[in-house]
C-alpha cells in the first residue's frame, strides 16, 4: 500500500510568501522610521533657532538601496557633526593655547572666510591695532581707535582732526565659554527606535 499526503494550502509557498511579506513590512518600517527621525532632527534644529541650512544637514539612507530585506536599516547622519554635537552636548570649550577666547562684538564685522573672524584677520583687513584691557570684573577687552561706519562696523578715521576718533571694543577675552545644551538628539532617536516593532505589524500584510 502506498501512501501520499499532500497539504492544502502548500505549506511551502505560504511560508515563502510569509517571508516576502516580512521583508516588505520590515523594510517600509525602517524607511518610515529614519524618515520620521530625519525630519524630528530637522525640526529641533530650526525649533532652536538655528540655520535651516544646518537642519538640511541632517542625511537619510535607507539598507538596501533597492528591494526588501529582513535586516533592512535606515542610517540618520549629519553632514556637520561637530556643529550639530556641539549643540547636542552643550560642551565647556576652551582656547587650545590655554589664553584667551576671542568673542567678536558686533563692530568686528564678518570673516571673509566664513564663521567668526579672528583678531589677526581683523588687522590685516582694516590696517589698525588692536590693543589689551585687562578688567578684573568682566571680559577683558581688545580694542582700536577708529570709528563706527553707517553699519556699525569699526573702521580707520580718515580725519585729520581726529572727529569722530573713538576707543572701540572689536574683541570680548574670555578664559571659556559654556556652549548652551539646545538639542536633545538621542530623544528623538530613542523614540523613533521604540516605534519601529510597532510599524512593522501595522505594515505587515498577511498574504
Amino acid at each position: 500500500m502506498k501512501l501520499k499526503v499532500q497539504f492544502d494550502p502548500d505549506l511551502v509557498a505560504l511560508m515563502q510568501a510569509e517571508i516576502i511579506a516580512g521583508e516588505k513590512a520590515v523594510s517600509a518600517a525602517m524607511r518610515e522610521a529614519g524618515t520620521s527621525l530625519k525630519s524630528a532632527w530637522r525640526g529641533q534644529i530650526t525649533g532652536a533657532g538655528l540655520s535651516t541650512r544646518l537642519g538640511n544637514s541632517i542625511r537619510l539612507v535607507s539598507f538596501p538601496k533597492s528591494g526588501d530585506s529582513l535586516n533592512a536599516a535606515a542610517l540618520v547622519w549629519s553632514n556637520a557633526p561637530v556643529i550639530i554635537g556641539a549643540h547636542d552636548t552643550g560642551p565647556l570649550i576652551r582656547s587650545k593655547d590655554g589664553f584667551w577666547l576671542a568673542i567678536p562684538t558686533p563692530a568686528a564685522g564678518k570673516s571673509t572666510k566664513g564663521g567668526r573672524i579672528t583678531p589677526g584677520e581683523w588687522e590685516r583687513r582694516t590696517g589698525l591695532r588692536l590693543r589689551f584691557i585687562y578688567r578684573r570684573r568682566g571680559p577683558s577687552l581688545l580694542v582700536a581707535e577708529g570709528r563706527l561706519n553707517s553699519k556699525g562696523r569699526a573702521v580707520a578715521s580718515k580725519s585729520k582732526t581726529g572727529r569722530g576718533l573713538a576707543t572701540v571694543p572689536i574683541f570680548l577675552l574670555v578664559p571659556q565659554v559654556k556652549l548652551r545644551k539646545r538639542l536633545d538628539l538621542s530623544r528623538d532617536a530613542e523614540r523613533a527606535v521604540d516605534g519601529v516593532p510597532g510599524l512593522i505589524v501595522a505594515m505587515w500584510k498577511t498574504p
